[in-house]
């Protein structure tokens, strides 16, 4: 089993660009290696359109991966050792087990269904149709993670 899209199949689309306030609490980044090629604010220093797991990685990395791909960008960050993905919370998947629950430092559930943003960048009026969590790979994204999870302990209000 996968982790799913971000959004219904009658929404015609698979491009869902990162709520900007999420890249506000967690920035800076150096690289987002799968950004979309229309982007209208930025994620990394570095946004990568195409090719992003044949190149080179440097940095601290963001990464909100096409939802269908999943796993080969969580191995390939785990790999990487330092940056953090938005993923769909299904925490039940083979994809979770094996490159979250298995690989990563740190977790963060986002309360709620964060609104995702079309590639003009208007907000969506529905939200994500799943739960979302913020995965850190590296001793540096588990304590920043810990650091956003504010008073609760387990997740974070945008």
């Amino acid at each position: 089993m996968g982790m799913t899209s971000h959004q219904s199949a009658r929404c015609k689309s698979t491009t869902w660009l990162t709520p900007p306030e999420i890249i506000h609490a967690l920035g800076p980044f150096d690289l987002d290696p799968c950004c979309p090629e229309n982007m209208p604010w930025r994620t990394a220093t570095t946004m990568w359109h195409e090719a992003g797991l044949a190149r080179s990685w440097e940095g601290r990395v963001w990464l909100n991966p096409p939802f269908n791909e999943t796993g080969k960008w969580l191995s390939r960050l785990a790999d990487h050792g330092h940056g953090i993905a938005l993923i769909a919370a299904r925490t039940e998947t083979k994809t979770f087990f094996k490159y979250v629950w298995d690989r990563a430092q740190g977790i963060l559930f986002l309360r709620g269904r964060p609104h995702f943003y079309y590639p003009n960048g208007t907000r969506a009026p529905f939200n994500s149709g799943c739960p979302i969590c913020l995965v850190g790979y590296g001793a540096f994204e588990s304590d920043d993670l810990a650091i956003r999870m504010g008073e609760s302990g387990k997740y974070i209000e945008l």
